[in-house]
């Protein structure tokens, strides 16, 4: 796949799609996080009790739990086919690639934001931003 650069226009244009995806994913690794401490609680349980011959309690929770894996890996492979960048899924951030007088940057957006302001080189990271040159 080519690398693909967004204008600041087309990066601002993607953010509420953008928005929608991080909320996914954001929801989905929490309900991970709880169904998985769930999960291992129950197999404790399980391997406490040592009751032969029962249905498999744990199943329902297995699949729950790879079904998220699946939705959450779609959501982060849909932003690596459009060229974004996920950075953190807890945070919210997302860099565009860009060319910014002349050099590749990246355009940053933290959820919250209002709209894509910041830029960072790849080297200097969410650290290093820098608001947007004015035009």
């Amino acid at each position: 796949m080519s690398k693909r650069y967004f204008t600041i226009q087309e990066a601002n244009a993607l953010l509420p799609t953008v928005e929608d995806q991080l909320d996914r994913l954001q929801d989905i690794k929490t309900d991970f996080e709880f169904k998985y401490i769930e999960l291992r609680e129950k197999r404790q349980q399980i391997r406490q009790q040592m009751q032969s011959g029962k249905r498999d309690p744990l199943f329902e929770l297995e699949c729950e739990l790879e079904f998220m894996q699946i939705e959450a890996r779609g959501i982060i492979h849909h932003f690596y086919h459009q060229g974004i960048e996920l950075k953190n899924i807890e945070h919210g951030l997302v860099d565009f690639p860009s060319i910014i007088g002349g050099e590749e940057v990246l355009l940053c957006w933290r959820s919250g934001e209002e709209r894509v302001s910041f830029y960072h080189s790849r080297q200097d990271g969410f650290q290093g931003r820098r608001p947007l040159p004015e035009d």
